[in-house]
């Protein structure tokens, strides 16, 4: 009679702490691995530096990311929750979703 066969028989063993018997860490190819990364920084494109919002803005947001009268907040945009809020008939302020279409680009806004 055969011994049932278990998910670990699918797999090759290894040794050591999850790696092959005769390898060692080559510390040249982690000084190469570094310059690849830099030169991939400076080669990506940035995003165009938006100013920083009014604090006044920032603090209304805030204000209204924390009332609970609108609904959850996790998983959509500031828009999209006082969009949900308007529907359900909530009444959420004016002024919150005005500076939300006036600072669509900007995600300290918009998130």
């Amino acid at each position: 009679m055969e011994q049932p066969r278990r998910i670990t028989d699918s797999f090759p063993r290894r040794r050591g702490p999850g790696r092959p018997p005769g390898r060692l860490k080559d510390k040249n190819k982690k000084d190469k691995d570094k310059d690849k990364v830099q030169v991939k920084v400076r080669d990506c494109p940035r995003a165009p530096s938006q100013p920083p919002p009014d604090p006044a803005l920032l603090e209304m947001l805030r204000r209204f990311d924390l009332s609970w009268e609108y609904g959850p907040c996790t998983g959509i945009t500031r828009l999209q929750r006082w969009e949900r809020a308007q529907e359900l008939g909530l009444s959420p302020p004016g002024p919150v979703r005005d500076a939300l279409l006036e600072h669509r680009d900007n995600p300290d806004v918009t998130y």
